[in-house]
């Protein structure tokens, strides 16, 4: 399978064009915002980071930051600051500036404020996005994408449709020779066996109880034993009874493949193939790590609806059943729910998703896209100081 894309300098593949205005503190993210309405061709993202962070809290914020600059799908930076934060616009910057791409600063305090800022970015802007504008596209194949998959807002059906159904979709990604990212460490407590038993190594394997152990440690220490506490109210009412039960629901979106690496949070895969990325549950803080771990399109299942999407990378929601299908259509991009009913099998829809990335790679629009549903959020692992 093809795509026509974008080659960057550092011979990665987008599937998007954007210009990205970069806040690298929460103060900045406002005024990144108003470039965003002045200037098309731009997309940005409103956090809470950036300041009173150290550690190995500063450093996964860090590179969650130069992970999204650096994705395939960005063609150009412009990194804005305020001047006086711990995370500093240069520091982001010149680890952007390492795939060759454009990449800009500028400084809201070294500007006089607001006002002169949004005209400096502005102008910067307009020239980067014209420049991106004139980037042709070329014919590339599957084994340039990396694609990151999860689930929210699950349902009894979830374990049966949807999540199957691109587990199906890894499995013939992973065969054109391309990367799948399975995530979401704290929904797969409870089925991390049945993934260590498709490990590549023993390296492997032993990472999966790994992080698993760190995950629920980290909730015990929140005075939770998460293992025997049930899913979110939302997965109640849709239909699960258990932690366990969701988890073993969630593991299916791996397909069948040799389980090739486990990476840290918002880090790129060295390796082709499945990929697990430890993150957490949280829908946002999952999806940004994928994002800026290289992921250029997101596969999302949900059995109760999700407008979720990103500011850099095309988001296909795919339901469980066909009611929420039909009741959420503009945040939905593709139904599943005929599993459930038997007209279609669990191949069958995930061969139709694996042909719906090939038009989203081309260039279709996704729901989340065309309602400019820009999510992004940072898993904290410290306190703020």
């Amino acid at each position: 399978m093809q795509f026509y894309g974008y080659r960057r300098p550092d011979g990665r593949v987008g599937v998007r064009n954007h210009v990205l205005i970069l806040p690298t503190i929460t103060c900045a993210t406002q005024t990144a915002q108003r470039v965003t309405e002045l200037v098309s061709g731009t997309v940005t993202f409103i956090h809470q980071h950036g300041c009173a962070q150290v550690g190995d809290d500063y450093d996964q914020t860090f590179r969650t930051y130069a992970g999204m600059g650096k994705n395939p799908n960005v063609y150009g930076v412009i990194v804005l600051g305020l001047g006086c934060e711990t995370h500093q616009a240069n520091s982001v910057a010149a680890d952007i500036a390492m795939t060759n791409k454009p990449v800009e600063v500028v400084s809201i305090q070294e500007n006089g404020g607001t006002l002169q800022t949004i005209a400096e970015v502005a102008k910067i802007a307009t020239k980067m996005v014209q420049d991106a504008s004139m980037v042709p596209k070329e014919l590339c194949d599957f084994n340039e994408l990396i694609v990151g998959t999860e689930c929210g807002g699950s349902d009894a059906c979830s374990g049966l449709s949807a999540n199957p159904a691109v587990g199906k979709t890894s499995d013939l990604l992973v065969e054109q020779g391309g990367t799948a990212i399975l995530a979401e460490t704290t929904e797969l407590i409870g089925a991390e066996h049945l993934l260590a038993q498709r490990a590549a190594d023993d390296k492997v394997a032993k990472k999966a109880y790994e992080i698993i152990d760190a995950m629920e440690n980290r909730s015990i220490q929140m005075g939770v034993d998460i293992r025997t506490g049930n899913p979110s109210p939302g997965n109640i009412e849709g239909g699960l009874s258990s932690l366990e039960e969701k988890s073993l629901g969630a593991s299916t979106k791996s397909g069948t493949s040799r389980l090739e690496e486990i990476v840290d949070y918002a880090k790129i895969p060295k390796k082709k193939g499945l990929v697990w990325m430890d993150t957490p549950g949280h829908d946002i803080e999952q999806l940004t790590g994928m994002v800026a771990g290289g992921a250029q399109i997101v596969l999302f299942t949900s059995g109760r609806g999700t407008p979720t999407g990103s500011p850099i990378a095309p988001v296909i929601k795919i339901s469980t059943n066909t009611p929420m299908f039909e009741r959420m259509s503009e945040n939905m991009d593709l139904d599943a729910g005929q599993i459930v009913t038997g007209e279609e099998t669990v191949d069958e829809v995930g061969e139709r998703i694996i042909k719906e990335i090939q038009h989203v790679a081309n260039g279709k629009l996704t729901k989340s896209e065309i309602l400019k549903q820009h999510d992004f959020g940072i898993w904290r692992i410290g306190p703020t100081f």
